[in-house]
């Protein structure tokens, strides 16, 4: 008996010893995973930003309340759990650093500053390196008609490669960061909500993260040989119908439709040279012929009074254009038909229709109005080019079933001026899109010779309907152009007081803002009334707007640290640190905008800017209209809708990081830069250095000329010029 129960309790203690070791042992190895987590942790944006303010991403908007900016091609809905961590980040650019010219630092993490500038070197051509595959997001996005040769050499997709989508996202806390003096930011790793599940918004939470390769494959190579297209040297690929037969006169498409197969092509010179574009101010009144040459523009010159082909130039005579009278004439009786509208001032945002003249845009310009103008499809003699080409903005975009690349309610006045649209066809739809982006109180002014009778009652019965207050209605003695201006409604008052409710109001959860291939509404959105809504009042006057943050923008602190960042990298980099010749710049592209930052950072400079706001990101467009900026809507797996050799300078920040869980090939983006920038054009892109090193040579592969590279820790800054170089 004394030996069974000895025997029991050595079994007891045992057991209670085996439980006190598998304890252990778990305490253990708790312990080590804490450690291994700590190593991995060190490197931490903290660690990798607090030296270099000009490389990493400035502040992300991705939770600015403002209207509630999520992503824009969906339904706006309210954001909960908005992050409140903060972390600060110093601003410590070393004065060495900002006179780097024509000089580069190799694309390699450094950890300390002064080895960084110890490794600074010119740089000269280097080999054609390894070049990363390239594509868009849908099937239909590339160029059927493009003759390209790949070499490619395959490596397994995402081979050993541990990025994540999720790595670089907190898709919480971003937007609570804080900004330390006057050029801090957040890091390129907190950045936009782009993980969340963007079929709704981000209502449904963060996708699960998975590992994808990296954004340029250096295993693959391609050839480089000319576009072999119908539209040659003006080759714009999702408007430009390239596999069609017949006539000229129908190659562009009814919408925008990208081709199917990757445009790995690089669009051809003009067939009798190109020069280097007229400077500004001296590009208002002449542009060389020859960089703008159209198979229809040389029948329409002959035509036309308000431009004369003289030598090799396009001259543009003084108050001449098709209104006769001249175009001051035109514009001092519109402000007469309608005191309210005061240009420059009350007016600063203007569409322009149809851009069948850009002396419009080009008067305004010179009181302060920023009128971006829309090039139809049917502008066959391309003259939405030679606004380009004179240095004024403009964008290139069809007009038949689907919504303009705008958010509602942004621009103070649309006008159309000869500008051949159909607006009571397609039931009225083309008119209730004028009304979607018209500010609430905007003005719609139209100017036509003569309508047919029943054009001018379908027009009248539509206006009507949508509850357009007619302003004036006169005919100018001096041109013979009969000008309409009519008024949005400023409240939703008089929809109630309609006899027939046709058009409808729109259903609460139709999102005005949805533009991207989102196609046209027969209904009418309500204007905003609430005062923490986007469009109840009417912004500051110019140029107190810029800097005017209204009620509804919740994260004014934000902004104005996000113009201070910019506006220190211009001043302190851009402008005297890269080697780039201002006076040569007057159209410039900002590839990813937040809040336009970048561009109010010019506005001292002889540029304009346009905005572009990637689809997947925030929709953080309505504040850049609201500061007085343009911009637009974009894709960037897609091709963008201009003309080639449109943009003196394209500016890229952290757009490749955030386009590698898009495009299937983000080296459509590359092409696409080449062919939107004009040759002695130059690229700045801001971006990991992990990027960054294969796209160097990706661009030596174009013959573009690498004219500074800057690297710290993991970020970097290159800058290239595109030469006129062709295969």
């Amino acid at each position: 008996m004394a030996i069974a129960r000895f025997g029991r309790q050595v079994k007891r203690s045992y057991q209670s010893y085996g439980f006190c070791v598998k304890l252990s042992a778990v305490v253990i190895l708790g312990l080590c995973f804490v450690l291994v987590w700590s190593l991995f942790s060190s490197f931490s944006v903290t660690s990798q930003r607090e030296s270099f303010d000009d490389i990493a991403e400035p502040v992300s908007a991705s939770n600015w309340k403002g209207s509630d900016f999520q992503t824009h091609s969906n339904k706006i809905e309210p954001k909960k759990g908005q992050g409140s961590d903060e972390r600060r980040f110093k601003s410590a650019l070393d004065e060495k650093d900002k006179k780097i010219k024509n000089g580069s630092v190799p694309l390699k993490p450094e950890k300390k500053q002064e080895n960084l500038n110890s490794k600074a070197s010119g740089r000269s051509g280097g080999e054609n390196s390894k070049l990363p595959e390239r594509g868009g997001e849908k099937e239909n996005q590339e160029n059927e008609g493009s003759e390209v040769e790949e070499v490619i050499k395959e490596k397994e997709e995402n081979e050993g490669n541990d990025d994540k989508e999720g790595e670089d996202v907190d898709s919480d806390g971003n937007a609570n960061e804080t900004v330390e003096r006057d050029v801090d930011l957040i890091s390129t790793d907190d950045l936009d909500q782009e993980d969340v599940d963007e079929d709704d918004g981000g209502s449904r939470g963060r996708k699960k993260k998975k590992k994808l390769g990296p954004v340029f494959d250096p295993k693959v190579q391609y050839a480089w040989k000319l576009c072999n297209t119908r539209s040659k040297h003006n080759y714009i690929p999702c408007i430009d119908i390239e596999s069609a037969t017949g006539r000229l006169q129908s190659y562009r498409h009814h919408e925008r439709s990208c081709p199917r197969s990757a445009v790995m092509c690089l669009v051809p010179l003009p067939h009798d040279g190109y020069g280097d574009p007229v400077r500004w101010p001296e590009s208002k009144t002449k542009i060389l012929y020859q960089n703008v040459a159209h198979p229809k523009l040389a029948a329409y010159v002959k035509a036309q009074d308000w431009l004369v082909e003289s030598g090799e130039y396009l001259t543009f005579p003084s108050n001449q254009s098709v209104f006769k009278g001249g175009i001051q004439h035109y514009l001092e009786s519109v402000e007469e038909m309608v005191p309210d509208i005061e240009w420059g001032k009350n007016i600063r945002i203007v569409l322009d229709m149809g851009c069948k003249d850009s002396s419009f845009g080009a008067s305004l310009l010179e009181k302060d109005v920023f009128t971006l103008t829309l090039g139809l499809k049917d502008d066959l003699v391309d003259l939405a080019q030679v606004a380009l080409e004179r240095g004024f903005p403009a964008v290139v975009s069809p007009f038949a079933t689907r919504r303009l690349p705008f958010p509602s309610g942004v621009f103070d006045a649309i006008h159309c001026g000869e500008c051949s649209v159909s607006w009571h066809s397609n039931g009225g739809k083309l008119i209730l899109e004028m009304n979607r982006i018209l500010r609430p109180g905007g003005y719609f002014i139209l100017s036509t010779k003569h309508n047919s009778i029943e054009a001018e009652e379908a027009w009248s019965t539509l206006t009507a309907s949508i509850c357009w207050n007619v302003l004036a209605d006169k005919t100018d003695e001096v041109s013979d152009i009969g000008v309409k201006i009519y008024q949005k409604p400023e409240t939703n008052d008089i929809y109630e007081l309609r006899r027939k409710k046709v058009p409808p109001l729109c259903k609460e959860s139709e999102n005005p803002d949805a533009a991207w291939y989102i196609p046209l509404k027969t209904c009418l959105h309500a204007i905003p009334e609430a005062i923490e809504q986007r469009g109840t009042e009417w912004p500051a006057e110019w140029p107190k707007r810029l800097h005017t943050f209204p009620d509804w923008m919740n994260n004014r602190e934000k902004l104005i640290a996000d113009t201070k960042h910019w506006k220190a990298i211009v001043n302190n980099s851009y402008l005297i640190g890269m080697g780039i010749d201002w006076s040569t710049i007057r159209n410039v592209m900002d590839m990813k905008a937040i809040s336009g930052g970048f561009a109010a950072a010019l506005l001292d400079q002889k540029v304009w800017v346009l905005n572009v706001v990637p689809v997947h990101a925030p929709d953080t467009l309505p504040i850049i209209f609201e500061r007085g900026l343009v911009g637009i809507y974009h894709d960037w797996c897609e091709s963008f809708g201009t003309y080639p050799r449109s943009y003196d300078l394209l500016h890229a920040d952290h757009l490749f990081s955030r386009l590698k869980n898009r495009c299937k090939q983000p080296i459509v983006i590359v092409v696409e830069m080449d062919r939107i920038l004009r040759p002695g054009g130059w690229a700045i892109v801001r971006d990991k250095v992990e990027i960054l090193n294969p796209l160097e040579e990706i661009l030596r592969s174009l013959h573009w000329e690498i004219r500074m590279t800057f690297a710290q820790d993991k970020e970097g800054i290159l800058c290239a010029q595109k030469t006129a170089w062709r295969p």
